[in-house]
């Protein structure tokens, strides 16, 4: 499991391939809001971020005082590298689909789908609820799915089978086909189980 120094080490080589690209580059390649020449700004989980250029130092707009965690500055600096506007979404696909993703699966069912099963499976009001709050987008599948924009070009389907005496709850969590292209299995299993994270966090509110 990566610990604080891996993250730092890895937020590092990630600035330092950015900070080779010009602002008007990244700005057009990620669709992230561009503010003057030096910040980027997005939505992530629910937050307003600002990205500063060309230091990369990331300030949470709505609440100064929080810190970011650092984990989740190296998901966004990835995926401001792995961006492409050219490339085609795709269909919805597994998280096994992903080319590569087999060595992470255990660490994606520990971190996303389990816990989206035991906090959810049999409570899907709690589920609507906290989706709603995230700003997901209802979609049919499932008993209760939705559908979460969590950068400009990626999105994730959240979807859950309530689970009753007679059967357990089921869940899975779907990705854009061309997920694996902007980033990598582990980066994919990091975000699911994010949002499940905030999710949860909602759920208790």
């Amino acid at each position: 499991m990566a610990n604080v120094d891996d993250y730092k080490a890895a937020k590092a080589l990630a600035v330092e391939k950015l900070a080779g690209q010009s602002f008007a580059t990244i700005c057009e390649r990620t669709g992230l809001a561009c503010r003057n020449t030096d910040r980027f700004q997005m939505r992530f989980l629910g937050r307003l971020y600002g990205i500063d250029f060309p230091g990369f130092q990331f300030e949470d707009l709505e609440a100064p005082e929080r810190e970011i965690p650092m984990q989740e500055q190296v998901l966004i600096l990835h995926y401001m590298l792995g961006a492409d506007p050219e490339r085609h979404p795709g269909d919805m696909i597994t998280y096994l689909e992903i080319p590569g993703a087999s060595f992470y699966f255990e660490p994606f069912v520990k971190q996303a789908i389990d816990p989206l099963k035991e906090v959810f499976g049999r409570n899907l009001d709690a589920f609507h609820k906290a989706c709603q709050a995230l700003h997901g987008t209802p979609i049919d599948a499932g008993d209760a799915s939705y559908r979460f924009q969590v950068f400009p070009q990626i999105a994730l389907h959240y979807i859950l089978w309530e689970g009753d005496d007679a059967y357990d709850a089921e869940a899975n969590i779907l990705f854009n086909e061309s997920t694996g292209d902007a980033l990598s299995p582990e980066d994919g299993a990091w975000l699911a189980g994010m949002v499940v994270c905030q999710l949860m966090a909602l759920s208790r509110r």
